[in-house]
């Protein structure tokens, strides 16, 4: 059972890591295209409305979470029938959710002129917005299928077909742009290929799982005790979707729609990078679900040790190396006048920072089931982080409602979660992962002060210019960050691995 759990924990990392890759790729030509072709403020209406979207999928309640979970048991025991049932329940569930958000969002068309601030006249603006609804509803009608998929660890075959359909649409959708310069177009491509990607997953899953067709009724208890799980996982669907989700919406109506554009540029690096180190986590969150239905405490802890150091050492790199190319980045790609203030620039670091820092407390959550007892701070983080937004995004504008996120998160979850983790699934005390952070953080400064002094010699004219800084710039961090960490267990068992078996 380790082997086949580390098999595929393999599969779901290499598979999307390839699918991330070339994503990334296409991300920058299109959004070089989307810039050329419609404008800055059509990226901020894209950046608003996916906000908007965000929102409106709190109607899930959870679900999604409580779904994968509650699939762990039965698939490690092969109970079948158990399994027909709750995809039966999610149906039927999900379908009701589809209809809900198309009501929901139908209803919010007449408040879009109160969010939308720009420069310039959109026309078309209704019709924008419903063609980005029908491509979040498009999720949700199938989406009761394919989550057996990540239950069961099997997260790749999910990741080829979404690799593949998402090449084939970007190419589409920039020939198109390029031929038509309309967003009508560019979104009605979108929308096809969502459906026409969610319908393939859907039909490869109920071939692999043919008794998820299959009608079976859960018990009243067992339906109350689900309902138990989805109560706590909408707190944490709140507490996510206010802290990544209504940013774009507070940039719009406080500093302008424009700005959510040029925000977006440089998120479009920061989505990348934590895009590729979530592929990583999250591809264990299954094995770790099989895990710890398997195995005892002591084996939780070496794992989330593992784990941990791993996230310590990616997250030291990443936010160093972000700080230090990022803004010549944009100005090599787009020019000096997307370039934003160096607080911007900051606040996105740190939050990069404590998104990739508290990824092992995220997975280890969705796979012990732990937002069921640290629901209440959850939900003050996202009260917290409304207040602060708006606070600071007055008083300073970009930078104070990106900064309002990570204070959010310090104040609260991140240091009660771990106490509850350690105690309920560990026996040991958290002070141990309170160490490693603030030891990761005295690594990050004392390596990004040594990168300033370095970086004082190098000036950035052009892409082989740019090139060379990054080598620079992450060779130091490399061998800093590699010299504090290569003792650790995340490391250790790196370098232990054979990748050409």
């Amino acid at each position: 059972m380790g082997n086949s759990r580390i098999s595929n924990s393999v599969k779901n990392i290499s598979f999307s890591l390839a699918n991330k890759i070339i994503n990334l790729l296409l991300a920058f030509v299109s959004r070089s295209i989307f810039i050329y072709c419609l404008g800055i403020e059509y990226l901020g209406i894209q950046g608003l409305f996916s906000d908007i979207l965000t929102m409106l999928s709190l109607a899930d309640l959870g679900f999604g979470a409580a779904m994968t979970f509650s699939m762990y048991k039965p698939l490690a025991e092969n109970d079948t029938t158990k399994l027909a049932a709750l995809s039966s329940f999610y149906r039927t569930v999900y379908r009701g959710i589809a209809s809900i958000i198309s009501i929901i969002g139908i209803a919010l068309i007449p408040f879009l002129k109160y969010l939308v601030n720009a420069d310039i006249e959109i026309p078309y603006l209704t019709l924008y917005y419903v063609l980005y609804l029908a491509n979040t509803v498009a999720s949700y009608l199938v989406v009761y299928k394919t989550s057996i998929l990540s239950a069961d660890q099997k997260e790749y075959i999910i990741t080829k077909y979404t690799s593949v359909f998402s090449v084939i649409c970007t190419v589409v959708s920039c020939i198109f742009l390029l031929i038509t310069k309309n967003f009508v177009v560019y979104l009605c491509i979108q929308v096809f290929f969502t459906y026409l990607r969610n319908f393939s997953v859907s039909h490869k899953a109920g071939k692999m799982y043919p008794y998820i067709n299959e009608k079976n009724n859960l018990s009243s208890s067992e339906k109350k005790n689900l309902f138990k799980i989805i109560g706590s996982g909408f707190i944490y669907k709140v507490t996510g979707v206010v802290l990544s989700g209504t940013d774009n919406t507070l940039i719009s109506v406080i500093v302008g729609t424009a700005a959510v554009g040029y925000y977006s540029n440089y998120t479009i690096v920061s989505n990348q990078l934590t895009g590729f180190i979530n592929i990583i986590f999250y591809s264990l969150t299954a094995s770790l679900g099989n895990l710890v239905v398997q195995e005892g405490k002591k084996k939780r802890f070496e794992i989330f040790n593992v784990i941990q150091s791993i996230s310590m050492v990616i997250c030291s790199f990443c936010a160093i190396c972000l700080l230090f190319l990022q803004e010549d980045f944009v100005r090599v790609w787009l020019g000096e006048e997307y370039v934003l203030d160096t607080l911007v620039l900051v606040a996105i670091v740190v939050n990069l920072y404590f998104t990739i820092a508290l990824y092992p407390l995220r997975v280890y959550r969705d796979a012990t089931g732990l937002y069921q007892k640290t629901k209440i701070i959850m939900l003050m983080t996202a009260v917290v982080n409304i207040f602060l937004s708006i606070l600071l995004g007055k008083k300073i504008g970009l930078a104070g409602i990106l900064f309002a996120t990570s204070i959010s998160r310090v104040v609260t979850y991140f240091w009660y979660e771990p106490i509850v983790l350690f105690k309920e699934h560990f026996d040991k005390s958290s002070l141990y992962y309170f160490g490693e952070i603030g030891k990761s953080i005295l690594v990050i400064c004392f390596i990004s002060a040594i990168e300033h002094f370095v970086c004082e010699f190098i000036t950035v004219t052009g892409w082989l210019t740019l090139i060379l800084k990054g080598c620079v710039v992450g060779g130091i961090a490399f061998i800093g960050v590699f010299a504090v960490y290569r003792k650790s267990a995340g490391v250790k068992m790196l370098l232990s691995l054979n990748f050409c078996k």
